[in-house]
């Protein structure tokens, strides 16, 4: 599927990622999004947690793609050069940490779990806003929600990416289409290596095998389509699996539980946030 994709910037001088205040250890951003925005390269001097109560987004660095599915917020550290794409509406509500106050939380791009806990914290920093003072009781609920991000549980939702020109065109070809079939040692007939010298590339640059960086590839992109509701058989045979049998059991081995019980609790978010 292809769609007009509008470009938006971030202005560094306006924005709360960009404002470091000990005193202020979590700015909040609220914001409801058209869908099919593409916000460019940016970093910020704070740490993010990109999470939206709705909608399904994608965050790329150079080195590789989170997809921010719901129910889930991607942690992007300061300092990291990223874009984000939203395909569909998105109903955004991110958080960012001085750097006063990073010890514990990872040093790298990850997906975290939203707890329902974390989750009330963060709707209630939003409705707090940013200008809380020191000491004061809004104060220290933002300290709970760093308390909070220190526990949660992380998720396999990176596809690492490699500047290896030999893997770099069977990675373009594969995001490009995910449901291309060959196999490694077709690649390897126009890819200028061998099967063997292939598999060790995908292994060393990437850290994973050439099948299990395709098949994260279609988790990924399966969640995308999932969540813009498309039906589970159509984005099976969409992504090149034999059957939705076949895709379900891929989705179980990797998540713990099949589609619909995993999306299953977005839809309740949805339910409640139609209810506030």
């Amino acid at each position: 599927m292809t769609m007009n994709i509008e470009k938006k910037t971030v202005d560094p001088s306006v924005h709360v990622g960009h404002v470091v205040d000990a005193r202020r250890p979590v700015l909040s951003v609220s914001m409801e999004r058209p869908g099919a925005e593409l916000v460019t390269r940016h970093a910020h001097l704070r740490g993010q947690l990109l999470y939206a109560i709705r909608g399904v987004m994608r965050t790329t660095t150079d080195k590789g793609a989170w997809l921010v599915p719901p129910a889930q917020a991607v942690w992007i550290p300061p300092g990291e050069m990223h874009e984000v794409e939203m395909t569909q509406p998105v109903s955004l509500r991110s958080i960012y940490i001085d750097p006063a106050y990073l010890t514990g939380l990872p040093e790298s791009c990850c997906v975290l779990r939203v707890t329902p806990l974390l989750r009330a914290l963060i709707l209630e920093a939003s409705l707090i806003g940013n200008q809380y003072r020191e000491a004061s009781a809004e104060w220290r609920l933002m300290l709970v929600i760093l308390d909070q991000m220190q526990k949660i549980e992380q998720f396999p939702f990176h596809l690492p990416f490699s500047d290896e020109p030999r893997i770099r065109r069977i990675i373009d070809t594969l995001v490009e289409n995910p449901a291309d079939n060959q196999t490694l040692a077709q690649w390897a007939t126009h890819a200028g290596a061998s099967e063997r010298t292939l598999g060790r590339l995908f292994l060393s640059n990437l850290g994973m095998s050439f099948g299990a960086w395709r098949r994260r590839l279609r988790l990924l992109e399966a969640m995308n389509r999932l969540a813009d509701g498309i039906s589970v058989s159509e984005v099976a045979f969409e992504l090149g699996y034999a059957s939705p049998s076949a895709f379900i059991a891929m989705f179980r081995e990797n998540l713990g539980e099949p589609p619909a019980r995993f999306f299953s609790e977005s839809s309740h978010h949805k339910a409640t946030d139609s209810r506030e």
